[in-house]
């Protein structure tokens, strides 16, 4: 695997459209991640422009996993804004650009955003998925659980609603919260 990770690149507008970029074409490759293709640049910049705000005020962090200079894969680990919610954080934006699936960069990806949580001392680590897209599969093996989800949550097109799951990794083994 030649996928190597920078955790709070610097923002360039360069990268900026990179990002955009890849949200598109995991958008319209099939991927769950805010979006139901067919969906452009333009639909995606005002939600990616939100995500960077985040960023910029140094509560949220982004995940950059690069392969050579080109970024195929990314994710947001983003602040609770809650003090009470301050010992753990959801997992946000998680992507990996289709022509480079089936190489391990996901769970590459999911490893990495592990090691940092450890790293800033978190006790979990939290991700929402879309259900039908069969991603409690993938989540699963990474030891993450599903501890919720709320019915017809998310409505994809009229008369497809689906499932919004949750899904959990205890960083001490300890269980969900």
């Amino acid at each position: 695997m030649n996928l190597r990770f920078v955790i709070d690149p610097v923002l360039t507008p360069e990268l900026r459209e990179q990002i955009v970029a890849l949200w598109v074409d995991v958008t319209n490759a099939g991927g769950a991640v805010g979006f139901v293709a067919p969906v452009t640049a333009a639909e995606v910049r005002p939600v990616a422009e939100e995500t960077f705000a985040g960023l910029a005020d140094g509560l949220d962090r982004l995940l950059v996993g690069y392969e050579e200079d080109r970024p195929v894969a990314f994710l947001v680990i983003a602040d609770n804004r809650f003090n009470l919610q301050a010992h753990w954080r959801p997992l946000k934006r998680v992507m990996v650009h289709p022509d480079t699936q089936g190489r391990g960069y996901g769970a590459a990806l999911m490893r990495e955003a592990e090691r940092i949580g450890h790293e800033l001392g978190l006790e979990a680590l939290q991700v929402t998925v879309r259900d039908g897209q069969g991603l409690g599969a993938f989540y699963g093996p990474l030891g993450y659980r599903e501890v919720g989800r709320l019915p017809a949550a998310l409505r994809l097109a009229p008369g497809d609603d689906r499932d919004e799951v949750f899904m959990w990794l205890d960083l001490n083994g300890r269980g969900a919260a």
